[in-house]
């Protein structure tokens, strides 16, 4: 049978969705713009919030999407048959039109009729209610499953207290928790913020092994435990969550919504490999063109694994694992604007990187090799993500550039690791054969060193000193990198301190400053200058933008003036829903140039802005966005640039304050 491919899936989503009054939107970024909480773009609905929050949506009550996503928590879990860092949710939303029973249909006709996924391996969970807050079982999803199986012959029963029983034979629709099927932003139900949006869901899981015959518990790491289809064991895994908003909190308790909301998210690498009945994520036609490029530099052949040991870091289909995932995942980030780097999303980019080289010396690939692997994910995502064409030779150098940095960083790591055990080592006169000192141990202090300050990976001095027979404290190693990464950790919160998108007092005047500067910029700079990222806290903002020199200290100053004067004229700022044409032929500016829907948001100020286009009297700034914003420019305060500095070739970074 032919693999059912990852574009034509994506094309049958958004197309069904289409056939169902659904607007299809773009994928936002991967960096969350003015989002200060959240380094990266993690799940379909994270850019939807202020829509299932109340604000209106530019394009109505129907729409859906494939959100690229990116997980750096995921990292260390790469190397199995179903973890990736990067990935694509599909979604759809009704915000306050139809709800469970039309959701439910919709996701059947979709996964049953249009790509025709086995029912007879499909598994349900629902909610199975709270009697502590108040909340009903949630069968009116259960007995919608029920009537679908039925029309397909399957007689979907009931099961009882899975984590004990397991799935017992006709058993396919099962009760959960609060903690498993609900959802809130604070994790479900019962931690849900005061006032906020929260519900039930009901989840789709796809059966790997029916007849059991791959063994897929009995040769995980859960395999002492029941097998159930929330079991993490990757027999059952989940290709879809259909989450109702149909309730919030409040100091009397848990109550209705007026507006109810639904929110699908469905992992579309996983739904793939559903409808192809291959559980190797990696089996997917996206990377096989990579997979051959990698054959080809290693003349190693890619095994598909279930039951790889996660431990044995040597084994060849985890290092192809690794590379696969880890290029793919730097490709989009760098076609997204984050480029290699120390600080900040850029650290996660360079580290990808760094890994994918470590692994390819598992293939015995010791020469560049990660601009050909980019190079076929971009070829294949390109009639889907148009960016990756745009930024194709600023990708390929970046990672190109990086993996010989890299190279190098090996090369002194590896001269200081031999340094640091030269001093143990003496010949035997007579043998010439080299002694090793006995019961030596190279101390947690020096293996924590060689990574930190020589950027050597740890499973490296690991192998090294295999080979040598000497032992390493790598339990010491390993809390001070624990406490090191708690330390960051910590600086990280309180650098993105902050509320959902920046909605703080503080965070909203520096989003309404960041669109003031952008523009601010275009006037003194020129028109060429475009946004390439921003990050928002409490404090400051930081603006990234496309310019290829320092900016002069009177250039900087008159940055400064026009936005304060723009601040002192307290120009009212308006929200706009205008179609996506008549924003872009007005001069509407914004950070991607990517396709939106029929209709967008623009928000605009001046003294008198309405309707007009950039450029035109009476009009100060125009740009494409969702908000949020102060109501007039007078109570931001003054605006001052506190530094101006070079992030890149070609790109250049603001940090300004409010005082």
């Amino acid at each position: 049978m032919n693999k059912i491919s990852l574009n034509h899936v994506r094309e049958e989503f958004l197309k069904h969705m289409s056939q169902n009054g659904h607007v299809i939107i773009n994928s936002s970024p991967l960096i969350p713009e003015n989002d200060p909480t959240t380094l990266f773009t993690g799940s379909g609905m994270q850019p939807m919030l202020p829509y299932l929050l109340g604000q209106p949506h530019p394009n109505g009550k129907r729409v859906a999407d494939s959100q690229k996503c990116f997980r750096s928590q995921d990292i260390e879990e790469v190397g199995d048959n179903r973890h990736t860092t990067f990935f694509e949710m599909l979604g759809n939303w009704s915000l306050g039109d139809y709800f469970k029973e039309e959701q439910i249909e919709m996701m059947w006709d979709f996964l049953i009729n249009k790509i025709k996924l086995d029912p007879g391996n499909l598994y349900i969970s629902c909610f199975e209610g709270s009697l502590e807050f108040n909340v009903p079982k949630d069968s009116v999803s259960s007995g919608k499953w029920q009537e679908l199986f039925k029309s397909v012959g399957i007689d979907a029963k009931i099961g009882d207290k899975p984590e004990i029983n397991g799935v017992r034979e006709g058993e396919r629709i099962f009760y959960y928790s609060i903690k498993k099927n609900t959802w809130s932003r604070g994790g479900n139900l019962a931690t849900t913020p005061m006032n906020d949006p929260s519900g039930p869901d009901t989840e789709m899981f796809y059966d790997f092994d029916p007849e059991n015959n791959l063994k897929i518990h009995e040769n995980s790491f859960y395999k002492d435990s029941v097998c159930h289809v929330n079991c993490d064991c990757g027999r059952y895994v989940e290709i879809g969550n259909n989450v109702f908003m149909q309730y919030k909190k409040t100091s009397e308790g848990i109550v209705e919504l007026e507006q109810k909301n639904v929110d699908f998210g469905g992992g579309l690498e996983r739904i793939v490999e559903a409808v192809n009945n291959d559980p190797d994520i990696f089996n997917l036609d996206v990377f096989d063109e990579a997979k051959l490029v990698l054959e080809d530099m290693s003349k190693i052949k890619y095994v598909s694994d279930l039951s790889v040991d996660m431990n044995n870091t040597k084994n060849t289909t985890f290092a192809y694992r690794v590379i696969l995932d880890h290029i793919r995942a730097a490709t989009f980030l760098i076609g997204d604007g984050v480029y290699p780097g120390s600080k900040d999303q850029q650290y996660f980019v360079r580290r990808l990187i760094r890994r994918a080289v470590r692994f390819a010396r598992n293939l015995n690939i010791n020469t560049n090799f990660t601009s050909a692997v980019a190079t076929t994910y971009i070829n294949y995502y390109k009639y889907t993500y148009e960016n990756l064409i745009y930024k194709e030779e600023e990708i390929l150098k970046a990672l190109n550039d990086e993996e010989s940095k890299f190279r190098k960083t090996l090369e002194s790591g590896i001269k200081e690791f031999e340094k640091s055990i030269i001093f143990l080592e003496s010949k035997n006169l007579e043998t010439s054969e080299v002694i090793i000192a006995k019961n030596y141990v190279l101390g947690g202090d020096k293996i924590f060193d060689l990574l930190q300050s020589h950027g050597f990976p740890i499973e490296l001095t690991e192998e090294m000193l295999k080979e040598r027979n000497i032992k390493g404290d790598f339990e010491d190693a390993k809390k001070r990198i624990q406490a090191h990464s708690e330390m960051s950790r910590t600086a990280s919160a309180g650098k993105f301190k902050g509320g959902l998108g920046g909605d703080g007092e503080s965070e909203i005047k520096y989003h309404t400053a960041t669109h003031m500067l952008h523009q601010a910029l275009k006037m003194v700079l020129g028109e060429s200058v475009a946004q390439r990222g921003s990050n928002i806290t409490s404090e400051r903002l930081r603006f990234d933008f496309a310019f290829e020199r320092k900016m002069t200290d009177d250039e900087i100053k008159k940055v400064e003036d026009i936005v304060n004067s723009a601040i002192k004229k307290d120009y009212k700022m308006i929200r706009e829903e205008v179609s996506y044409d008549e924003a872009r032929s007005r001069g509407a500016i914004g950070l991607f140039d990517d396709k939106y829907g029929d209709k967008v948001s623009v928000y605009h100020m001046g003294e008198s802005s309405l309707g007009k286009s950039r450029g035109e009297e009476g009009l100060f700034s125009l740009e494409f966005c969702g908000g949020p914003h102060v109501e007039s420019t007078g109570s931001m305060g003054t605006f001052r640039i506190t530094k101006e500095e070079a992030v890149q070739a070609g790109v250049r970074r603001i940090k300004a304050v409010l005082e």
